[in-house]
């Protein structure tokens, strides 16, 4: 199997370049697999990021043969190639190979205050929610922070500014959280010109989710919100 991989130092490189490998691939190895075979026995200096390998730290996340995925649930195999290509996550400036900085998504997932703010004193011990209450937040909450729908959104790559689909769904998940009192507070901070507006419906955000969320299903439950309290 031969390995495509994007490589670009920026304090050594003047442009970015393709290594190609060749390496041998077992059944049931993943693409991430094949980058630590590399790391290990072809060449030391590659560079890309991961964590636990089971697909929920989402550390792993880049753009492989024309998808963006996590490399550690994406088996060879089922690529159906010869040739794995690898590149970095989009939108994101590049520290080393296939390591972006992270810095800007999570400057705008910041901005929405992605923590729980009580509308009233909180108990001593567990805060009470009931199991209808929690379902209204399923899917919601499965969010990785990997980064793929953010990278994949062609908003972000024309409007830095712009929250992305990952901040705008923990919002959400924190408006429609029934132990929230700052529903008001959040809606103002999505609902200004680098918000939900600034979508353009576009589903790269549901496509590419190794999860399985429809950031965009989100964004139109938020728009309704913010008009039924214009008219309240």
């Amino acid at each position: 199997m031969k390995f495509r991989v994007f490589r670009f130092d920026p304090e050594n490189d003047c442009d970015p370049y393709f290594d190609e490998f060749d390496l041998p691939v077992e059944k049931g190895m993943t693409v991430l697999e094949g980058l630590y075979y590399i790391l290990e026995n072809l060449d030391s200096s590659l560079a890309f990021r991961s964590s636990c390998r089971c697909a929920i730290c989402g550390s792993c996340s880049m753009y492989i043969n024309g998808q963006f995925r996590l490399a550690c649930r994406t088996l060879i195999a089922n690529l159906e190639t010869d040739m794995v290509s690898i590149r970095p996550l989009s939108n994101l400036p590049i520290l080393k190979d296939l390591v972006v900085d992270m810095k800007p998504f999570f400057e705008n997932y910041k901005l929405i205050e992605p923590y729980l703010i009580p509308k009233e004193q909180p108990p001593e011990k567990e805060y009470y929610q009931s199991l209808q209450n929690r379902e209204k937040i399923d899917g919601s909450i499965d969010c990785l922070l990997c980064g793929i729908c953010y990278g994949a959104c062609p908003t972000v790559s024309l409007r830095k500014d712009y929250l992305g689909p990952a901040a705008i769904t923990k919002t959400f998940r924190f408006i429609t959280d029934s132990r929230d009192g700052a529903m008001e507070k959040r809606l103002a901070v999505v609902a200004t010109e680098d918000g939900i507006y600034r979508c353009h419906t576009i589903f790269n955000c549901q496509k590419f989710c190794p999860k399985d969320i429809d950031p965009s299903d989100y964004i139109s439950q938020l728009k309704r919100k913010v008009v039924w309290q214009l008219f309240k």
